[in-house]
């Protein structure tokens, strides 16, 4: 198969550049208004019932508050004419714009809710029909800033929204600027001459722009989130850099044999490029898993990581190949003269593995202490939702959400919202307040009809905003912090609460998302692990043949993998190096968590492939185990750890960001790679192949059959 794909690829080599440049020309077209199709939510169930609770307020009330505007007031003239004044002309500018359509303010109502505890800060809250970044940074352009007597900032979802995207698009920008230089540089080292480094660059950048087209046309038809665009700059890159350090190492060795330009082609694609198509489809098929998740931000991770690996993969297979056979020696011009050609193998970890191959335990049992002691923080993991907190603390958004967590005990911004949807009268929505008032937890109920305390009503001023035909909306403020167990049971006890007759209830607002989220990802997680364990346990069985080998790569996977999460524990949650990479220390997202899953068990399985692939080839050619071993590990331990260097250089970037789940991304997914190409790959794997010993390459005789039926290799 992949000896007729060298041939095709050497025989056509001009046809198959033209037709990519040309291809290329249309893809960068379509790419560059990517940032247009793509959104900044998708952390929910759109099925769940918060969602459900959040879709009949748009519908039926209005709409959610998704800007708040905080007015800062002189503690002294909080009553004065002036400031009475220059707040109820605001309110009334916002509800002439033609951009919101539902406002609530405090200079109208004077309800409590609405002022901060320390009598300085009143609240204006906001419905933005139009949410569109022109729109809100146009709001915020008009609105914020210094008002007559008070200052204000402009904050809410609508605005954490728009401040997501325009920091994703400039992190993307420094990220690349600080890792395009660097890889530069390390591929110079790598391959000690100009041609051959810049080869990794093009084949990258056709797999970024194209999968930048594929995520315009998804974007087009379907929510695609923002954050799918870091995915693809690094993985695109990246894998771009991994797949040309195995072709072009192998086609050097080939040309080094004696070999023509046109031979060397079809020899290092029919060996090096199954290596590549089985990591490629391995690495895809990791990140496809997220398609079972109802969540668009994980499904759009899906579509970006499956479209970049595969773009990637047809890069190195067909448009490498073609570029290096008409290159030929010439992949040797702009040698750095200080430097010696790379060598074909690695005395340092042909060492490494020689030893443990000699002393499994002795070499195996710190590693594996060492990893199992960095997985223990996972005992104590909390869970939370994105919110302004993954943005710095000088932003205007995550400031007015500050002062909201810490200045005003219960809103419509940060409640929960419970939605009654049906025949209601006014005696039934009384005692169902009054109900809910008396819940542990809630320190009190505003509903159309007034605020209730402890099953009092304290204040009988209406609301009418918060009724409608058939809909009542109940403001639940909690004594409790929306990440904290506390709140999540109280979402279980005020859904506990008994709805009146002929009534649904729909309880929605962050503590509700978070725990609907976590009953999502909780019920389809495993779901998604069987699928990884068992695409993984099928793929690398009939690329070696052995029912061990799968076995032994997903034990170690999982350790690598807990100690990653680990580690994710204690920077983010519990704040290691929080002042220097600037975020604040918070419960982890876990559809990030399931995101790093997905995305490093995948690469961790493109080193495997690379390593065993060359161990394999040399037991098949007669060489023993111990020698097969070390061997392999000689002639691919310095190709492996050099491309998770560069792919490690490309997502460490990301820990500039100004987005705190952007910045675990980074560090987490750079950490797994350096922790599987070095560890993992160079110590555990022999030491385990040492354990198996005569079982490693075993299968029952049926199997055997099998393989030798429908197992991919080249005669």
């Amino acid at each position: 198969m992949f000896t007729r794909l060298g041939h095709v690829t050497v025989k056509h080599a001009r046809t198959i550049l033209l037709l990519t440049a040309i291809l290329m020309v249309g893809a960068t077209a379509a790419g560059v208004t990517v940032f247009t199709k793509l959104q900044t939510e998708g952390f929910t169930d759109p099925r769940a019932e918060s969602s459900v609770a959040e879709q009949l307020i748009d519908e039926r009330l209005g709409g959610t508050t998704n800007l708040v505007f905080v007015a800062e007031i002189p503690s002294d003239d909080m009553d004065s004419r002036e400031v009475v004044g220059a707040g109820v002309e605001l309110t009334e500018s916002l509800r002439a714009d033609p951009a919101i359509d539902e406002v609530t303010s405090w200079f109208e109502t004077r309800s409590p809710a609405l002022l901060s505890t320390d009598g300085r800060h009143a609240l204006v809250l906001a419905h933005a029909s139009d949410d569109s970044n022109e729109t809100i940074t146009d709001l915020r352009s008009r609105f914020s800033g210094d008002r007559g007597p008070f200052h204000i900032t402009m904050g809410g979802a609508a605005a954490v929204g728009v401040d997501i995207t325009e920091q994703v698009g400039k992190d993307l920008a420094l990220a690349e600027s600080i890792a395009v230089p660097l890889i530069m540089v390390l591929l110079l080292l790598a391959f000690r001459t100009v041609a051959a480094a810049l080869v990794p660059l093009v084949i990258g950048g056709i797999a970024v722009l194209g999968t930048f087209a594929v995520l315009t046309v998804i974007g087009s038809v379907t929510d695609v989130s923002v954050f799918a665009l870091n995915l693809t700059t690094a993985l695109g890159l990246g894998l771009a850099v991994d797949y040309a350090l195995l072709m072009v190492s192998r086609f050097r060795e080939e040309l080094g044999a004696g070999h023509s330009a046109p031979e060397a082609v079809r020899r290092c694609v029919s060996s090096a490029g199954r290596t590549i198509a089985f990591s490629a489809i391995t690495v895809a098929a990791a990140l496809a898993v997220l398609l079972v998740f109802p969540l668009y931000f994980l499904r759009s991770f899906a579509y970006a990581g499956v479209a970049v690996v595969l773009i990637a993969m047809a890069a190195a297979l067909v448009v490498l190949p073609a570029a290096l056979a008409l290159l030929g020696p010439r992949i040797e011009r702009g040698r750095l003269p200080w430097l010696a050609p790379p060598p074909p193998t690695s005395r340092f970890w042909g060492r490494v593995g020689g030893t443990a191959m000699r002393h499994p335990l002795a070499t195996a049992a710190p590693v594996l202490a060492l990893l199992l002691l960095a997985a223990t923080p996972l005992l104590s993991v909390q869970f939370g939702m994105p919110d302004d907190r993954v943005l710095t603390s000088e932003n205007d958004a995550r400031v007015v959400g500050d002062l909201m967590r810490e200045e005003f005990p219960a809103n419509e911004a940060t409640s929960l919202q419970a939605v009654l949807s049906g025949d209601l009268t006014d005696a039934e929505l009384d005692d169902y307040a009054a109900s809910v008032s008396q819940t542990s937890g809630v320190a009190l109920v505003r509903s159309r009809a007034g605020v209730y305390v402890d099953g009092t009503v304290t204040d009988r001023t209406e609301t009418p905003a918060l009724g409608a035909e058939d809909t009542e909306l109940l403001l639940i403020g909690a004594d409790v912090h929306a990440d904290s167990t506390d709140s999540q049971a109280l979402v279980g006890d005020v859904r506990a609460v008994p709805s009146p007759a002929a009534t649904d209830v729909y309880v929605g607002g962050a503590s509700a998302r978070l725990v609907d989220t976590k009953d999502t990802v909780g019920s389809r997680l495993p779901l998604a692990v069987g699928l990884i364990t068992g695409m993984t346990l099928v793929l690398l069985f009939l690329f070696t043949g052995s029912v061990v080998q799968p076995v032994r790569a997903l034990l170690l996977n999982a350790v690598s993998l807990s100690a990653t999460l680990g580690l994710m524990v204690m920077v983010f949650q519990e704040g290691w190096f929080d002042q220097v990479l600037g975020f604040t220390a918070r419960p982890l997202d876990l559809a990030m968590l399931v995101l790093l899953l997905c995305i490093t068990f995948g690469l961790s399985m493109d080193y495997e492939l690379f390593v065993i692939s060359r161990i394999k080839e040399l037991s098949d050619a007669g060489a023993s185990l111990q020698e097969s071993v070390s061997d392999g590990l000689a002639r691919t331990g310095r190709i492996v750890t050099t491309a998770a260097a560069l792919l490690a250089v490309n997502f460490f970037a990301f820990m500039t960001s100004g987005v705190s789940f952007i910045q675990m991304f980074g560090l987490g997914t750079g950490l797994a790679i350096l922790i599987d190409a070095t560890l993992v790959r160079g110590v555990l794997l022999p030491a385990a192949m040492r354990v198996t010993g005569r079982f490693t390459w075993w299968a029952p005789r049926p199997l055997r059959r099998l393989h030798r039926t429908v197992g991919v290799r080249e005669r």
